[in-house]
């Protein structure tokens, strides 16, 4: 979920790719429009011949023959391959729903390295694609009259604590969807990401000590930790789990079968793909399965292209769905739809990293609940981004043009999904055929320079010769934060051992990188989050406290290591 990538487009919203150090080489992670028209319409993709399965609204293949992909698309399949090649992800899944119809769901490549392909129904995690269910969810019960989007979030949570008095009476249900909280960027991440041992309401209970750094409504600053917060009203007002309102609300009415609200209720022999990560950026490693099941609200749920394309479905359509003997049905209403849709807090309008990205440049963005708002050429888009260990995926809504694209991937190189989502909209907004893949490969480009670059400026300032001021005995001991628990470090033979308590992955030896500071790398490299540690002194020469920050600037932001104030405990 980056603080910025090289996509044209603000993306704060998806986990796409860690860095690493010592060789940081990470990608992070809009004139007159016209319209996908049918044959005949005029439109110079009338002739359209690419011919993909075609499904009906009540979810069966559908009879008719005409086909159902603009001229543009002729060359997908090829398109497809070839962003796989540039941004080496190993599988692809994509659908496309058009006037209510789902015109495109199908697979590229392999959901694992060597062994079965991708198809429509093959699982990926959505990541903070799951945010928008999780508002959803929140004004569905706030139709059933159980809940006011307007309600202090104590009336519902009364033990709910933020640091700030003020902003602990003032947070309303809407506030915790709308990232603008006053919390940093990611801050508390290190509380759920990667897996750890802290229950839900454990995580949500910690906020209190979690500082913040801007004031309350303010302005935008992506965070993770408030839609855990969401999914406990949820349960606490529905008096069910999330899973349980999830699947019984939307998952089962949908018909998205496949569906789970997390990767703990994953079953044996689930078309499931395999997330892959670049170790230390250089080799494609599978990414271990992580469970987010403390913080599920905000980006836990594994779908297909086949689910996915319902949901979308249902989106476009106004919270309506018509089930199999063709009868329509409301899972919440078009004005509900709109409040979901509509801007709460302005986000920074980007610029793009490289000149091709120029014209997927919005002109406007903002946040409204769970769903990113902008531009692009002339249309509204209503859209978000996930992103996992391993798995990154975006999906897109064109309201005017009745058209929604999912992409998901099995890597974390987000150039791929911005790639395919801006050329299936510009085969139906009739614009110019561009290449995308080529202009995310150039951002990609500049990214590894950009981190090159920063490792490099790192070396040069090394003071390669310096000795820390105490011997490795006396930095080791245990370490607290306020708001994430103890980090122990501990002796073993001639090397420093640094685990976070509550967090089994984050596990690495420390190594001397100058005076008293040293740099943790951790044993799973698939993380590329190694970090500088830096211990402070007292006037006695004992350590006083320790601080981290990331060595390279591609790292995930959920590796908040910054925000920590380690003191020494004993």
């Amino acid at each position: 979920m980056p603080a910025a990538t090289d996509s044209g487009i603000v993306a704060t919203f998806t986990k796409p790719s860690p860095g690493h150090a010592p060789c940081p080489h990470r990608f992070r992670h809009r004139t007159s429009p016209g319209r996908g028209l049918p044959a005949g319409s005029g439109s110079r993709w009338r002739l359209p011949a690419v011919r993909h399965s075609r499904v009906d609204r009540d979810g069966r293949p559908s009879r008719r023959t005409e086909p159902a992909l603009p001229t543009q698309l002729a060359d997908l399949d090829a398109y497809v391959e070839s962003v796989r090649k540039t941004f080496q992800v190993p599988g692809i899944a994509v659908a496309v729903v058009k006037d209510g119809e789902i015109v495109l769901e199908r697979g590229w490549g392999e959901r694992e390295r060597g062994k079965a392909p991708v198809d429509a129904h093959t699982l990926f995690a959505i990541a903070s694609n799951t945010k928008a269910f999780t508002a959803a969810a929140l004004n569905m019960l706030a139709e059933d009259g159980k809940l006011s989007m307007d309600d202090r979030v104590i009336e519902h949570l009364p033990w709910f604590q933020m640091a700030d008095p003020y902003v602990t009476r003032e947070m309303r249900i809407r506030d915790l969807l709308a990232h603008r909280s006053g919390l940093g960027l990611g801050a508390g991440d290190l509380l759920y990401w990667p897996t750890t041992t802290y229950t839900g309401e454990e995580v949500a209970r910690r906020l209190r000590h979690v500082p913040l750094t801007g004031s309350f409504r303010d302005r935008y600053a992506y965070d993770n930790i408030l839609y855990g917060v969401a999914q406990l009203v949820v349960e606490q007002v529905s008096g069910q789990s999330y899973e349980a309102f999830l699947r019984a609300r939307i998952f089962v009415p949908l018909g998205m079968a496949g569906t789970r609200y997390n990767s703990d209720a994953l079953k044996p022999g689930d078309n499931v793909a395999t997330g892959y990560a670049l170790a230390d950026s250089r080799d494609l490693q599978p990414a271990p399965r992580l469970s987010w099941y403390n913080v599920s609200g905000a980006g836990g749920i594994y779908a297909s292209a086949h689910d996915m394309a319902r949901w979308m479905r249902l989106q476009l359509a106004g919270g309506t769905y018509r089930d199999a003997h063709g009868v329509d049905h409301r899972v919440f209403t078009e004005k509900t739809q709109q409040q979901m849709w509509s801007a709460i807090t302005p986000m920074p309008v980007p610029q793009p990293s490289v000149p091709e990205l120029q014209p997927a440049m919005p002109n406007f963005v903002a946040y409204g609940q769970g769903w990113v708002l902008s531009d692009y050429r002339g249309s509204k888009l209503v859209w978000h981004t996930g992103g996992w260990p391993g798995m990154v995926s975006r999906l897109t809504l064109v309201p005017d043009h009745k058209l929604g694209v999912i992409v998901l991937t099995n890597a974390e190189l987000g150039g791929a999904f911005h790639a395919i989502t801006l050329r299936v909209l510009d085969a139906y907004l009739d614009a110019p055929k561009t290449d995308w893949n080529a202009a995310y490969g150039a951002a990609l480009a500049k990214s590894r320079e950009k981190a090159d670059a920063s490792w490099a400026a790192h070396q040069a300032a090394r003071v390669e010769n310096s000795r820390p001021s105490l011997p490795l005995a006396g930095y080791a001991g245990t370490y607290r934060d306020p708001w994430y628990g103890d980090v122990s470090i501990l002796r073993e033979g001639d090397a420093l051992r640094m685990t976070f308590s509550r967090t089994p992955s984050l596990t690495g030896t420390l190594s001397h990188w100058q005076h008293d500071t040293f740099i943790v790398r951790w044993d799973e490299r698939w993380l590329n989050a190694d970090a500088f540690v830096n211990f402070s002194l007292d006037v006695d020469g004992k350590v006083r406290e320790a601080g981290m920050q990331a060595i390279s600037p591609n790292t995930d932001f959920s590796f908040d290591f910054q925000d920590l104030v380690l003191k020494p405990v004993r």
